[in-house]
């Protein structure tokens, strides 16, 4: 593992304010998101919104990475790259985007449903929200990173969904990935121990089908093996005594998709 580095009150606030641009970049997405949309078309208004912001894509350049989105629409887990393909009825697409403000990342996910989705893959966005939720609610001062995990992996399988174990949440700074790595599943009560000052991006990860993927021939994409949706949800969490505190926000996105019923 490498070096843990627990950030100040101030780092937090910064962490914060590049975590919360990310959530209105995302809301600005889902305000386009619908049949016969382009995921270069979503890719191209949060590049925009962004730079417009004074900050700059996390993603766009990183390792190669050729956009400033992630775009992983149906059986694609992470990682997809926007292209011209027209979003079709029934389609769910996980937007997954980083920023850089003030020297510091933000990274955060959301998995839009794009016109009329099927019940069962509505399960599997709740069910995923919930893992999310789930796990912010033990990232605090004297719990283990293992205890994240066990949240998360508990609640979809007993759903009996698959969980991703090859990708992982990660520590979030001055770098997009830090240490530690946070799994989405895991033992109670093992692994590092969480202190004050710790920042983590929790994104669970979680197939309809079973939990294993493969890349994808581009290079990039993560993909189920068994071609059935995948669903991922991702905020930044500040490890706090008692409660976590969520740096960044889904608010912005849900309060759009409120208003476009």
């Amino acid at each position: 593992m490498g070096k843990i580095f627990y950030k100040t009150e101030e780092e937090i606030e910064l962490l914060k304010e590049s975590s919360l641009l990310v959530g209105k970049t995302l809301a600005e997405v889902a305000k386009l998101i619908k049949p016969g949309v382009t995921t270069l078309d979503l890719d191209k208004i949060a590049e925009e919104f962004i730079r417009d912001n004074n900050a700059i894509p996390g993603f766009k350049g990183y390792n190669g990475f050729p956009n400033t989105l992630c775009t992983s629409l149906n059986s694609a887990v992470v990682h997809g790259i926007p292209n011209n393909k027209p979003l079709q009825s029934g389609d769910i697409i996980s937007v997954d985007c980083g920023t850089i403000l003030n020297g510091f990342y933000g990274d955060a996910a959301y998995t839009f449903e794009v016109g009329e989705v099927k019940p069962e893959i509505k399960k599997l966005l709740q069910v995923t929200k919930e893992c999310l939720a789930k796990a912010i609610e033990v990232a605090i001062v004297g719990n283990r990173i293992g205890d994240i995990g066990f949240a998360v992996q508990e609640h979809a399988e007993k759903n009996g969904y698959g969980v991703v174990r090859e990708l992982v949440g990660h520590g979030l700074g001055r770098n997009l990935h830090e240490a530690p790595e946070v799994p989405n599943y895991g033992k109670r009560g093992y692994g590092m121990q969480l202190k004050e000052g710790l920042v983590i991006a929790i994104e669970p990860m979680i197939n309809l089908g079973k939990r294993n993927v493969r890349q994808h021939e581009d290079g990039w994409t993560v993909v189920t093996s068994d071609g059935l949706p995948s669903a991922h949800f991702e905020h930044d969490v500040a490890i706090r005594k008692g409660k976590a505190q969520v740096l960044s926000t889904h608010e912005f996105v849900e309060e759009v998709l409120r208003n476009k019923l």
